[in-house]
């Protein structure tokens, strides 16, 4: 496993760290900041009682952040991924993402406001992001399945443009969303049969809010 350094976009406020992964590692969220990254062992908020946990089940693969991809998908994500492992990919070895627990570290958001969203890479690729919210009346505590997402995406970009060590691109946060909720990214590369998969813990408050991410 290769040691590398990746430049984190300061734009958004996020720190620089260094992470050793597998030479085929790609990417995750960072803003909303996903589980995967948020567990990274190199961030304090691994410290988390959630990240705890989770490193509990999956070990040392939470080092593996931008490690969360399925080859062969082909916009095939509900027939292929199974119903409470939504945040693993189905991958045995991240399970403990699928924890269903309230102390996961969460971003908060302003509903309906425009939000800088960036998808920190190791490696780029060309490929298109949807983004989806959970519906009214989420829980944490309950396992995360296909049926407790709006069945559309909030947000669809194609091929975003990079700058430092992530994907960068602003859009609408979804409206009439309040409180505990849970963005639920895929990213389908166009170049790679690969497809990537990110959960990202939220609260949504009023409009006009600072975003910040508790924890992290």
């Amino acid at each position: 496993m290769a040691a590398r350094t990746l430049a984190v976009l300061a734009g958004l406020g996020l720190i620089t760290a260094a992470v050793a992964a597998p030479a085929g590692a790609h990417g995750a969220l960072q803003s909303p900041v996903s589980r995967s990254v948020v567990c990274d062992p190199e961030r304090a908020s691994a410290r988390s009682g959630a990240c705890r946990a989770a490193a509990g089940l999956s070990g040392p693969a939470l080092a593996e952040w931008d490690e969360l991809r399925v080859p062969n998908v082909r916009g095939r994500d509900r027939q292929v991924i199974p119903d409470g492992k939504l945040c693993s990919a189905g991958i045995s070895r991240f399970k403990g993402l699928d924890l269903a627990r309230p102390d996961w570290p969460v971003t908060k958001l302003s509903a309906a406001a425009r939000h800088t969203f960036g998808y920190r890479v190791s490696i780029p690729h060309r490929g298109s992001l949807r983004l989806y919210v959970t519906r009214d009346g989420y829980r944490p505590t309950q396992r995360l399945t296909w049926s407790a997402l709006e069945p559309k995406p909030f947000l669809e970009v194609k091929d975003p443009p990079r700058r430092g060590g992530a994907y960068v691109f602003t859009g609408r946060l979804p409206r009439g969303k309040s409180g505990r909720h849970l963005i639920y990214t895929i990213w389908q590369t166009s170049d790679t049969p690969d497809t990537y998969y990110s959960c990202s813990d939220v609260v949504f408050g009023a409009a006009g809010g600072a975003d910040k991410t508790d924890g992290a």
